[in-house]
């Protein structure tokens, strides 16, 4: 992750109580029906484009709680990286944007979250409907969603998010490295 991405200006947001306790909300209903962790690239129809609701992936989460307030992620980081491709991260040696798995790549949804303004503090509160970002010990890129219920006896927030064994609700928030946290 370039430099320009950590240090990129923060603009404090707030999410509607309402809003927020949706994206919660629509996250928390794939627990028990994504239940693989399946990365494979699919040819996905454009727009509403989804693999099996029973698989996929990290972003996938954030990307179905986010259909579930009529945010279509497949199509707006589309727009916004066939106008801005050079802003977006260059790892995938490709040469435009594609609809079938741009929005199903972390370093993507974090460019785009934050192209939109939608950056906040690391050290800030987690609330829910929060997206958070992870860099995990393996140099991987993680993303999940903060939930409405506390961990028991804590002041921490549930993840809902998948990390290999489908879509689950775990006490992780703090249990990898932060590098993103957004509000919508």
């Amino acid at each position: 992750m370039s430099l320009a991405v950590l240090s990129a200006p923060l603009r404090a947001q707030t999410a509607s109580p309402p809003l927020a306790a949706a994206l919660a909300r629509a996250a928390e209903q794939q627990v028990g029906v994504t239940t693989y962790y399946d990365p494979s690239y699919v040819r996905l129809s454009y727009p509403n484009g989804d693999v099996p609701l029973e698989r996929g992936v990290c972003t996938d989460v954030i990307i179905r709680a986010f259909r579930g307030i009529g945010v279509d992620l497949q199509v707006e980081v589309h727009r916004d990286m066939r106008g801005h491709f050079a802003a977006y991260p260059q790892r995938w040696r490709v040469r435009g944007p594609d609809a079938s798995i741009d929005h199903r790549r972390v370093p993507n949804l974090m460019t785009y979250f934050r192209r939109k303004g939608r950056a906040i503090a690391l050290d800030g509160a987690y609330e829910p409907g929060d997206v958070v970002a992870w860099l995990l010990p393996s140099g991987y890129h993680h993303i999940g969603m903060v939930a409405a219920e506390h961990v028991p006896d804590t002041d921490r927030r549930y993840i809902i998010h998948n990390i290999g064994w489908g879509t689950q609700k775990e006490d992780v928030l703090y249990a990898y490295r932060i590098i993103g946290h957004y509000r919508w």
